[in-house]
């Protein structure tokens, strides 16, 4: 194994970037004094899915749907944090479903003639979760037509300025955009939830020992009760962590299965 990486991508918004690197400052710490080689710092300048196959992933958090499809036969599953979000509830969460209030759209039957924003078709709260909602309402239509956005910021940002009509935003980044985005998020409205599902997992390489899992468990929870980290914490809307079994993300296959049941258009374009 070469020199080990940690990332915190999901959630990792400009705003609360600082808040990130604090919490991970001190997981390197309680590595360090148990004797486990950890990064100094968090990588911020890769994509966000570029760590989670690498031998060398010590720590990163990836969305549900790649973890279920792909990932879980490559890496461990750590733990899922738990956030302090509306649409949140212990450790599942769901999606909002937004329209802009100058659309007219009031609810999920008024989407047939509408443009989605969707961040991306291996998103499970922007892409997977918003087509189980709509596939689950009897009342409601397909979209016209679906277009990239690229993520939850541009995909609101779409909405609010009228670009598109409605889009699915993770629970988690609709509060943070409530905090750091007010004047677009002003602009929508929320017309619908996706159902509930398992939150984003914090995954590590297949090759980490058990020893190392054990000690990013147990430093990870005392990471949330250090009340020095309080402060970070609250912007990262962290409220608790769970060591959940595998086969709760099953959740999202089922989710996926059920979202196949409606026909949506193809997405156009993208970043």
């Amino acid at each position: 194994m070469s020199a080990p990486i940690a990332a915190l991508a999901m959630y990792d918004w400009p705003e609360v970037s600082a808040a990130n690197d604090a919490l991970w400052a001190f997981l390197h710490h309680y590595l360090a004094g148990r004797g486990i080689d950890a990064p100094g710092s968090l990588l911020h300048d890769r994509p966000y899915h570029e760590p989670w196959r690498s031998p060398d992933l010590l720590l990163a958090q990836t969305c549900g749907y790649p973890y279920a499809t792909e990932l879980r036969t490559h890496v461990q599953l750590v733990a899922t944090p738990a956030y302090a979000a509306e649409g949140c509830q212990g450790t599942d969460y769901c999606s909002l479903i937004i329209a802009g209030r100058a659309s007219g759209i009031q609810s999920l039957a008024g989407i047939g003639a509408a443009t989605a924003a969707v961040n991306s078709a291996h998103s499970h709260s922007g892409y997977w979760a918003f087509r189980a909602a709509i596939a689950r309402d009897p009342a409601a239509p397909p979209p016209r037509r679906a277009v990239l956005s690229g993520g939850h910021r541009q995909s609101l940002a779409l909405v609010a300025d009228g670009t598109a009509g409605l889009a699915s935003i993770d629970a988690v980044c609709w509060a943070l955009a409530l905090r750091h985005q007010p004047d677009a998020a002003a602009e929508v409205r929320i017309i619908a939830r996706s159902p509930m599902a398992p939150g984003l997992p914090l995954i590590c390489a297949a090759s980490i020992s058990r020893r190392t899992v054990g000690a990013l468990r147990d430093g990870l929870q005392a990471m949330m009760r250090d009340p020095a980290l309080a402060p970070a914490r609250d912007r990262l809307l962290l409220s608790g962590l769970d060591v959940l079994p595998d086969t709760a993300y099953d959740r999202i296959l089922e989710l996926r299965d059920l979202a196949l049941a409606k026909p949506f258009p193809g997405l156009e374009g993208g970043p």
